[in-house]
């Protein structure tokens, strides 16, 4: 079984314009992204910068294009997003309320650059994490990093963490997330203090039985800003394993002053700060028969090269498990 997870930056500013490029067939990005994921196949993908509305429209609309290239997703999930929910208060402490920065996750309105699933395997219980105040998370570095009326209100989880059970067999929990950047405050470090306790929330809810957890940690073990120890202790968790998918594409892309390893690289930020980093994740328990895995980052004029730029900064990255009822690839 293929699992893939996508920052495909299918994000647009208004509601409904997402929906609108899908339909209209024309948009540049949106063909890009579906051919990158016709290409890999894969049986369940994350989708994470993905915008949400009640209906799932966009997300059906999207299958439903997908499903023109032969690639079939009849089993949709995603939750209410807290990027761009209204919090009440002034988060950032600027004087205004309502803009997208007082947001539960920062976005213009509610569910923009959101999490979606697609999946061939039949989906079974989710449990929702998204709704945990982040002072509530034990061991927490909030600080004073929030005013106390912003601290009561503020969720730990920027987009959402889900554990959707896949209904394999014998079960898989995806367990599904995107954090938000550790950059763009001040030197209270209030979403550097975020992303780390975001990523570090999964060393506490691991099942014991078999998962996935995916998505954009938007942190990479040694490069770029964020408080790397936090993804750096995840990937060390002995509950699981780290299959270090690799690209070609990304190790003639190396930035040379970086210390991680190029080929490990999922998105093509511009050259020195912050570079090409690792952040997009597929990690699977121990005890799970990995079969390969890879990040969708062709050389320049290999095949799929350009639909890969046109798509998204971010890469694809995908993973295939050997489960006692799915075929072999």
């Amino acid at each position: 079984m293929r699992i893939a997870s996508f920052d495909a930056e299918l994000s647009r500013k208004g509601p409904g314009l997402l929906l609108r490029d899908i339909t209209q067939g024309k948009d540049a990005q949106v063909l890009a992204a579906a051919m990158v994921l016709a290409q890999v196949d894969a049986d369940v993908v994350l989708l994470t910068g993905f915008d949400w509305d009640h209906d799932l429209a966009a997300l059906r609309a999207f299958a439903q294009l997908l499903g023109r290239s032969g690639v079939e997703y009849p089993h949709l999930f995603a939750a209410r997003s807290n990027r761009g929910m209204p919090s009440g208060v002034d988060l950032d402490g600027d004087g205004r309320l309502s803009q997208a920065e007082d947001a539960q996750g920062w976005g213009r309105f509610t569910g923009q650059n959101a999490l979606a699933l697609l999946s061939r395997v039949p989906l079974g219980e989710v449990v929702d994490y998204s709704a945990e105040l982040w002072r509530d998370q034990p061991g927490n570095l909030m600080g004073d990093s929030l005013a106390p009326q912003a601290a009561a209100v503020q969720l730990l989880s920027t987009t959402g963490h889900w554990d959707v059970t896949l209904l394999t067999e014998p079960p898989l929990h995806l367990l599904a997330f995107s954090a938000t950047p550790p950059v763009f405050d001040g030197p209270e470090d209030r979403n550097g203090r975020r992303n780390h306790d975001e990523v570090a929330f999964w060393s506490r809810h691991l099942p014991d039985a078999p998962f996935v957890l995916a998505g954009n940690a938007n942190l990479d073990p040694l490069d770029g800003d964020g408080r790397h120890q936090a993804i750096r202790a995840l990937l060390a968790d002995p509950r699981l394993q780290d299959p270090q998918p690799r690209s070609a594409g990304g190790t003639q892309a190396a930035d040379p002053d970086h210390k991680g390893d190029p080929a490990l690289d999922t998105v093509d930020w511009p050259d020195g700060d912050p570079g090409n980093l690792r952040v997009t994740y597929l990690l699977p328990s121990q005890g799970l028969q990995v079969q390969g895995s890879g990040v969708v980052w062709p050389r320049p004029g290999e095949a799929l090269s350009k639909a890969v730029l046109a798509a998204s900064p971010h890469r694809l990255v995908w993973l295939d498990l050997l489960l006692p009822d799915a075929a072999p690839r």
